[in-house]
């Protein structure tokens, strides 16, 4: 453990509180110079105010406190920086239940049972699955959180290390939140390709070739050129694009694509109530839509003013949504969207299918045909059925005031 006359340092984990001379009392975030460390339990060790026998097990040994003939401090990790390294974890975890699902599937081949036992003796490893170690990852990063928090809790303020603690807590905090935030885009992506598929005419390319999220949804009234015609459209804000639809009339469910607003060189007008200028037509709770590079422009009317607050709300968090993606490094791989899509289609091959005719609503009813083989009187009989003498006229000449 020592060697080379270089000084090994430590770090307590727990307090060690002694009655006995010859044991060295510390506190946790102690720093403890190993002196001695020939015994695998007791190690002889110093700290600012003496030196004695102490646990091994209460202890941490790490490079990071090794040092050469000078005093080891906490404050020289600087866990902060490292955070972009622990991101990592967030594209294992997510390849994690692909992952198990594939070993299971290798586990049922012989060359590959005995492949993997070959290497698990040539490392010397514990007898566990391959899962289990395929788990480790996945429980450290959930732990770290709690672990830091907890040293946090029992470190006082004035100590040197309690800023360094905290930031490290902040830090780890921050990367399991992503792993989660990117574990819930990534189940998202099953259902948008789900909602793609229950589209009527959908054109164009994939939603999710450029989308991962559904920021806000609602009925807007589109106004167009030339004539100023109004339509009432279905409108779905995703990141990246803005796609609209057509209810079905009598079907208001089934829904129908009319197209899509790139939202990546957009820019959204407030406009205030009253006549406008381009279309020369008095608007209400109204904005526009302006596409800088092809000239495109979209009036977009709301029924209520609440209504337009929480749209143009809605553009902003897109924006805010599209900058964290590209800082954090988020999208969805050829193979995900590939693979969505495809359990979309199995999904709603499962289900009912899709009417490739007129829908039964608007098909004119046939009376059904009727056996030939059936005497004249009989058919005479099937055809005009029996119906019971009807009173309503009797009803209306009894109650009349006057009679003929």
């Amino acid at each position: 453990l020592i060697s080379d006359g270089s000084v090994v340092c430590a770090e307590a984990l727990w307090d060690h509180v002694t009655m006995d001379d010859q044991e060295l009392g510390f506190k946790a975030g102690d720093v403890i110079e190993v002196m001695d460390a020939t015994n695998r339990e007791w190690w002889w060790g110093r700290v600012a105010d003496g030196e004695g026998w102490f646990p091994a097990s209460f202890v941490r040994v790490d490079e990071a406190f090794k040092k050469k003939r000078h005093r080891a401090s906490l404050t020289n990790l600087q866990p902060c920086p490292q955070q972009a390294d622990f991101q990592i974890y967030s594209e294992y975890c997510n390849n994690h239940p692909r992952a198990c699902l594939e070993l299971s599937r290798l586990a049922k081949l012989s060359k590959y049972v005995y492949f993997f036992e070959a290497c698990r003796l040539l490392q010397k490893m514990i007898d566990i699955s391959l899962d289990g170690f395929l788990l480790t990852p996945v429980q450290k990063i959930c732990k770290y959180p709690l672990q830091l928090a907890e040293l946090l809790k029992y470190t006082h303020p004035q100590h040197r290390d309690f800023k360094d603690v905290e930031a490290a807590l902040h830090a780890m905090k921050n990367v399991a939140q992503l792993i989660n935030e990117r574990k819930r885009r990534l189940e998202n992506i099953d259902k948008i390709a789900q909602w793609q598929s229950s589209i009527e005419d959908w054109e164009g390319e994939d939603l999710l070739a450029r989308s991962s999220e559904l920021i806000y949804s609602g009925e807007l009234t589109r106004v167009t050129q030339p004539q100023a015609k109004s339509q009432q459209r279905m409108f779905f804000l995703f990141d990246h694009q803005l796609i609209y639809c057509k209810k079905d009339l009598l079907r208001r469910d089934v829904l129908y694509y009319k197209g899509r607003v790139d939202m990546d060189d957009l820019e959204v007008a407030d406009l205030e109530d009253g006549k406008d200028r381009d279309l020369h037509v008095s608007v209400k709770n109204a904005f526009r839509l302006h596409c800088g590079t092809t000239g495109e422009s979209h009036l977009l009317c709301a029924r209520k003013p609440e209504q337009k607050q929480r749209w143009l709300k809605a553009f902003t968090r897109e924006r805010e949504q599209v900058r964290l993606d590209q800082e954090t490094g988020f999208s969805i791989t050829e193979l995900q969207r590939k693979q969505a899509m495809l359990n979309a289609s199995k999904q709603q091959a499962t289900g009912k299918p899709k009417a490739l005719c007129r829908p039964y609503y608007l098909t004119r009813q046939k009376h059904p045909a009727l056996p030939t083989s059936l005497p004249q009187q009989q058919v005479s009989v099937l055809a005009e059925p029996k119906r019971k003498p009807s009173t309503f006229w009797h009803s209306i000449s009894r109650l009349a005031p006057f009679r003929k």
